[in-house]
């Protein structure tokens, strides 16, 4: 089965990403990967700090380990928004195939010095690095911050070659969370421009790039939700940076809770007398499935790419 390196060179030459999918329990991990199979796509497999806390690596590591013997198709399993070299080398150490240390919150040479570190140890093992520049606003998990601050190019090409790391998260106007932006979406496609020209054929990655889909967030204040307000990027947006930029990599995490707790309150609300959690669990993971599949195909056009 082809690794990790060679779909994030094919993506870059054919014009297409991979989607990082969240997950933090089986059922979502399930979906993921049945809409992985049924679209015939490669794709990261992401888990956070929280995440990873909240299942524990004595049941993530086997379920994740088991999906993939399952479904037999080229799932990796990322570190998403590792803050610490700690994180990191437990990943690493764990058999994950690249980690992401975030240190874009720390002052320029700290970030630079940690990512190093990371880097060092994880090409030891064969394990991909990706490190982040510029800071995206918005909650998610345990990554919190009141305003986006864009990557600056030049800065990006200096930090790439003083850490060596594998890739690179940029800051062009995406956020974390499902409230995204209060009128047209709208991402800085002239600074990604200038990244690409100093840094060419390098890998980029998109965070706080979930399209939050209007129909789940109906769905969940239709039964009972108070997410009013929700907006995410606009899916055209996201399909223009995976074919025309080196976007190698994007990330979803708040659509694919959308889907699972749209699932879940309709179905309780409409079956109040239901006490058996498989019930609405089976129809989350068809639904998550589904909905990745057409991510995939539609947006990432990473479909048939196995």
């Amino acid at each position: 089965m082809k690794n990790l390196r060679y779909y994030i060179k094919d993506s870059l030459k054919k014009g297409y990403s991979l989607g990082a999918y969240n997950f933090v329990s089986l059922e979502i991990l399930k979906g993921i990967c049945e809409g992985c199979k049924k679209s015939n796509s490669p794709c990261l497999t992401s888990i956070s700090e929280g995440g990873f806390s909240y299942l524990g690596e004595d049941f993530m590591l086997p379920t994740f380990k088991t999906a993939k013997k399952h479904y037999q198709i080229p799932i990796f399993l990322h570190l998403d928004h590792g803050k610490s070299f700690e994180i990191c080398k437990k990943a690493v150490d764990l058999g994950f195939d690249s980690v992401m240390i975030d240190g874009s919150s720390l002052p320029f040479n700290e970030n630079i010095a940690l990512t190093k570190k990371v880097v060092e140890y994880a090409h030891q093992h064969n394990v991909l690095v990706e490190a982040e520049l510029g800071v995206l606003a918005g909650v998610e998990d345990t990554v919190s911050a009141e305003k986006s601050i864009f990557t600056n190019p030049k800065d990006a090409k200096y930090f790439v070659e003083q850490t060596g790391c594998d890739s690179l998260a940029v800051a062009i106007g995406t956020s974390h969370g499902a409230y995204k932006f209060k009128g047209e979406s709208t991402l800085r496609f002239d600074i990604l421009s200038q990244i690409e020209e100093l840094l060419p054929n390098y890998p980029l990655v998109l965070h706080g790039a979930s399209t939050v889909p209007q129909k789940y967030v109906a769905l969940v204040n239709q039964f009972g939700g108070e997410v009013s307000g929700a907006k995410g990027v606009d899916e055209k947006l996201l399909l223009e940076a995976s074919a025309k930029h080196n976007i190698y990599k994007i990330n979803t995490d708040t659509d694919i809770r959308l889907v699972y707790f749209a699932t879940l309150r309709q179905h309780l609300k409409e079956n109040p007398k239901n006490i058996d959690l498989r019930n609405f669990n089976l129809l989350a993971i068809q639904n998550i499935a589904e909905y990745v599949a057409e991510r995939n195909t539609n947006v990432f056009k990473c479909a048939n790419k196995i």
